[in-house]
């Protein structure tokens, strides 16, 4: 070969494509997060709001120097989101202060369905990702539009809520917080709750964790750490008008266990398939994900109380789906 000349077609690693629907607070983070985690090959930004894509696209571009090959584009077009192998769907009324999870779920049913019938024409393959809330409502909204097999739509259901959980317990436990192994599982909203039965910080039950000989994490903290759980995307958007970091970080999380086919085991919410014997509904339990999505749902063990606030979840969802008419 001479030299100077193209060198087409070479690559030190397979060229992957993450679509992101919304150039929002949420999408535009995502976004930034998969540039500097170099989760994808080639990162196409879509929302109805054109300008505002492109100029988001624009100055992520601008950064990509400084990170992996990422080819990073934003725009109104549709089209440019097919062939992604993963899209996260970030698009919809975003929630106000006071407002639940749930109450947001009528306008964003509506979005999601008719977005759902337009992505599968451009990208049929994909395994799509919600972010948007209520995630588990619109999960059920988008399997039913798109006709997709369960563990190719799933949502990011509870991944940052236990993140936020385990945060808290390891700052409590004086421990690094990839050594607390706990969950929060249920709706991604009001109903949801940690799974104290089977908690630990390392292999010690979680109740059983002590310092200096006193018991650390009593009844009493529980209960108020499950409140500061619950309530925390409430206070963040009281304060700045939206979460958006977080959700970022941990959407590249579920994105980066799809695209490296990693089967890592994630709290993210896909329809029930008969766990629990629940059906029909979305939740968040620990889940494989890799290359095709959710491989399976793990029917962790739950005590009576859990059992009852997991079926009570459900059923919370179920109402919704119902009143929906979905």
């Amino acid at each position: 070969m001479e030299r100077g000349s193209a060198m087409a077609n070479i690559t030190t690693r397979p060229v992957t494509k993450l679509g992101i629907v919304g150039a929002g607070s949420v999408g535009t983070s995502l976004a930034y997060a998969a540039i500097i985690r170099d989760a994808a090959r080639e990162i196409a930004i879509y929302d109805i709001d054109a300008t505002r894509a492109e100029a988001e696209g624009l100055d992520l571009a601008h950064g990509t120097q400084f990170t992996g090959a990422n080819t990073v584009t934003g725009g109104g077009n549709i089209e440019a989101l097919a062939g992604s192998d993963v899209i996260v769907i970030t698009a919809g009324a975003r929630q106000k202060p006071g407002q639940s999870r749930l109450d947001l779920a009528g306008v964003n049913a509506g979005i999601i369905q008719n977005l759902m019938i337009q992505l599968m024409e451009q990208a049929p393959d994909a395994v799509y990702i919600i972010v948007t809330n209520p995630c588990d409502v619109l999960t059920v909204a988008a399997q039913k539009a798109s006709g997709l097999p369960w563990n190719r739509i799933f949502s990011s259901g509870t991944v940052l809520d236990t993140s936020r959980l385990r945060l808290l317990l390891a700052r409590e436990a004086h421990v690094l917080m990839t050594s607390v192994h706990a969950t929060i599982i249920g709706e991604h909203g009001d109903s949801e709750f940690p799974v104290w039965s089977s908690a630990s910080i390392g292999p010690v039950p979680i109740r059983d964790w002590k310092i200096s000989g006193r018991q650390v994490f009593t009844q009493e903290y529980l209960d108020a750490v499950t409140h500061d759980v619950v309530t925390a995307a409430y206070r963040v958007i009281e304060g700045k008008g939206a979460t958006n970091y977080a959700i970022g970080l941990a959407g590249v999380r579920i994105v980066e266990a799809v695209m490296q086919a990693e089967n890592a085991v994630l709290p993210v919410s896909a329809i029930m398939q008969g766990a629990y014997g629940i059906e029909g509904v979305a939740l968040s339990l620990p889940s494989i994900v890799g290359i095709n999505g959710v491989y399976g749902m793990l029917e962790m063990p739950l005590d009576e109380l859990e059992t009852r606030k997991f079926h009570d979840s459900a059923e919370t969802l179920r109402n919704t789906l119902t009143k929906l008419g979905i």
